[in-house]
């Protein structure tokens, strides 16, 4: 895979991101904590606003979460034992096998695969876990409201995805991924939204900001006024869910220490 710049598609509307991005459920967590030796370091790479770093917090001594955007982690969450700090997945500038675990959430489809991949072998301490994961596309439970949802995102939306987003939704299954694998869990995101909790988060998908780029109005005023016609009462909460995938393995190669964090 060829050299690829980070493409900043977040930071215009990184407060609208970490205001309403579904987080990750605690039983992945968990999951994560059980196969990892040590607990002293976990490495998230490409954190955002920290929706993985926070939790993992509750596991690790420390934190290091990286980010190539200033903007996202100006919003991002504070926590004593989380350090943030700006850096791409593939020149982290973590000193060598220093991780006991690094994660993705939601962004390996964004990354020079290969040359993370040899960041992940020099990070790594020995015994240490890399997990990535992805959630696909989300649906309603109300079959009244959900076809309106799927037409608005793979209707109107689809021509403005980036190139890459479908991996997301197949959780990066036809990725290569050079490790010893781990069986994981099948896990799902849930939550119990207002109409306007549904609008503020499609309001962060990254392809409603190239629609307003391009065409100078936003797509999902329309379809919000489209959707409340069959929401009924706008303060009542729908359950929406999204299918959440993650691969995980042992990194198994790893470079001789270097304690300077």
């Amino acid at each position: 895979m060829a050299d690829t710049p980070f493409r900043d598609l977040f930071s215009k509307q990184a407060s609208t991101y970490a205001s309403i991005r579904p987080d990750y459920p605690p039983s992945l967590f968990d999951f994560l904590a059980s196969h990892v030796v040590n607990r002293q370091l976990a490495w998230d790479a490409a954190t955002g606003n920290g929706q993985a770093a926070v939790p993992l917090a509750a596991y690790f001594e420390r934190v290091i979460a990286t980010d190539a955007s200033k903007a996202q982690l100006a919003e991002a969450r504070q926590h004593p034992r989380v350090e943030y700090r700006v850096g791409t997945a593939e020149e982290s500038g973590l000193p060598s096998a220093c991780a006991d675990l690094i994660t993705v959430a939601q962004a390996l489809h964004w990354f020079d695969r290969p040359r993370f991949y040899d960041e992940v072998r020099r990070v790594a301490r020995p015994e240490a876990v890399i997990a990535v994961w992805s959630y696909g596309d989300p649906s309603l439970d109300d079959k009244s409201l959900d076809p309106l949802l799927q037409e608005f995102n793979f209707g109107k939306m689809s021509a403005y995805w980036p190139p890459g987003r479908g991996s997301v939704g197949k959780g990066y299954l036809e990725f290569e991924f050079p490790f010893d694998e781990i069986a994981t869990p099948a896990l799902e995101i849930e939550r119990l939204w207002t109409l306007t909790e549904l609008a503020t988060y499609l309001r962060s998908w990254s392809a409603r900001a190239r629609y307003v780029s391009m065409h100078n109005e936003d797509p999902v005023a329309e379809f919000e006024t489209q959707l409340g016609k069959v929401w009924g009462d706008p303060a009542a909460k729908q359950r929406i869910s999204w299918p959440l995938v993650t691969r995980a393995a042992r990194v198994g190669r790893f470079a001789p220490a270097d304690s300077r964090l």
